[in-house]
């Protein structure tokens, strides 16, 4: 048979079955304990320096054993060897089970979109129901504080309730001192949130992403199967209606190894949610700030307009993640897009107009009126106005007919050479209130020859009857 008496009496004491093939572990040769060392150097001077990006690649070990050990053996065997270093043991994980409505995961993610044409980083908030996995997905400029509120009272509206507890990583948007089980203090305005809401925060080990996997899983579902191709949206409300639609499409999922639909599931979950309180939390960053002499309040390096009035005095500023809005005694005298540069300013002309009507030479260079961008032919009337008291007037129609209107009323009044502001504001009120076409008379009035007789009477001092 070809087998030798050594090989038959190995099987026979059944030290090596037949059917199995021995492995034979050779030692190395060209990794001498200088050149482990030398290995074991450069991975350790790695680890020292933390450069993510400028750390020793197989390669250029295998090059600087050359260039300094001379150094006979093969790149791939460097491979092999530095590849058997850097691999860690697989990590064993407990699998988990919630009961309906006793948590969400929450985290944050990053995806890139067409937003009115220009490629921009938008950020994702996600939260996912523990029981169902059911998700939820909204976009943000940022991961503020204002964004962090507005995507949870957005998240527990969606879902038609509030869980016992929320599963969050360390974010320090919500935590100011401490990390996991060891959190000390929350940020306040988070604090008013879960207070608010009556829920309870739960927060993950630094670097444990796994305790949270059913949120991590779903940025990466959702980037590779909602934002592939990249959305091109003109706004944040239109990207976050396509969320919304895709969020409720996903009920027709069904997992790997469960019974239901991710929607039947989330039909149960649902009724076990805690209710929402009555009144729906405002999700702002609120502070106190003085109004200067320029009529501006100042909040994140930029200012925003309010009316003159409020010069010298505080107002409340009200802070969301799209509009920052300005109060006064329980008041609103004042909103605005919110502005994320810096040193930025966003002027209301209505604001300034009665200041301009007492200070009317200012009006040619005075910001609130240039930051409109107004066209040349607006101003072209403008100069041919008799005084700057009457470029004011003009100017205060603005904001009540609109600018497009306006202009037309502007060019119906040169066409004519008015050149004055009554002329213009004469043309926006016919224009507004159009005079009701003649109707023809059907039923014509009689009118009657009138009878002296009385008048005569009087006047010769006879008496009437």
């Amino acid at each position: 048979m070809g087998i030798s008496r050594n090989t038959v009496k190995k099987y026979c004491k059944g030290e090596h079955p037949p059917f199995k093939k021995a492995t034979r572990n050779r030692k190395r040769t060209v990794i001498t304990p200088e050149v482990e060392s030398f290995i074991m150097s450069c991975l350790k001077e790695d680890d020292e320096e933390r450069i993510a990006k400028q750390k020793h690649t197989a390669k250029r070990i295998y090059d600087r054993l050359v260039q300094e050990l001379g150094f006979a053996g093969g790149e791939s065997t460097v491979r092999h060897f530095v590849k058997e270093l850097k691999e860690k043991p697989a990590e064993a994980f407990v699998p988990l089970e919630f009961d309906p409505g006793e948590a969400i995961q929450v985290d944050w993610g990053k995806a890139t979109v067409y937003l009115n044409g220009r490629r921009t980083t938008v950020h994702l908030f996600c939260g996912r129901l523990c029981y169902s996995a059911m998700p939820f997905v909204v976009a943000f400029p940022h991961e503020r504080l204002e964004a962090l509120l507005e995507g949870h009272i957005e998240m527990f509206e969606f879902f038609g309730g509030v869980p016992r507890r929320l599963i969050y990583d360390n974010t320090r948007t919500a935590v100011q001192d401490g990390w996991g089980k060891y959190v000390r203090k929350l940020n306040e305005h988070f604090r008013q949130l879960i207070a608010h809401y009556a829920t309870q925060p739960e927060f993950c080990n630094p670097g444990q992403a796994h305790e949270k996997g059913l949120v991590e899983g779903l940025i990466r579902w959702f980037r590779q199967n909602i934002l592939v191709p990249i959305p091109r949206v003109n706004t944040y409300e239109e990207l976050n209606q396509l969320f919304l639609e895709r969020c409720i499409a996903y009920q027709a999922h069904k997992i790997r190894g469960r019974g239901l639909t991710v929607g039947e599931h989330f039909a149960i979950e649902r009724d076990k949610l805690m209710p929402l309180p009555l009144r729906r939390m405002e999700p702002i960053r609120q502070v106190i700030a003085r109004c200067n002499t320029f009529s501006t309040v100042r909040f994140d390096t930029n200012r925003y307009s309010v009316p003159v009035e409020y010069v010298g005095k505080e107002v409340t500023v009200k802070a969301g993640v799209f509009e920052v809005s300005l109060w006064y005694r329980g008041k609103q005298i004042a909103n605005h897009p919110r502005l994320y540069g810096r040193e930025g300013v966003q002027y209301k002309l209505e604001h300034y107009l009665p200041l301009l009507e007492k200070k009317p030479r200012a009006v040619w260079n005075a910001q609130p009126v240039r930051a409109i961008n107004l066209p040349d032919a607006f101003w072209d009337f403008a100069r041919r106005l008799p005084s700057d008291y009457e470029v004011v007037k003009l100017l205060k129609l603005l904001p009540e007919y609109g600018i497009s209107a306006c202009l037309e009323g502007i060019e119906a009044a040169a066409s004519v050479g008015a050149y004055a502001y009554e002329a213009v504001r004469s043309k926006l009120e016919q224009r507004q209130h159009p005079s009701p076409p003649a109707q023809l008379l059907t039923n014509p009035i009689q009118i009657k020859q009138v009878d002296l007789s009385t008048y005569d009477a009087m006047l010769e001092g006879g008496e009437v009857l």
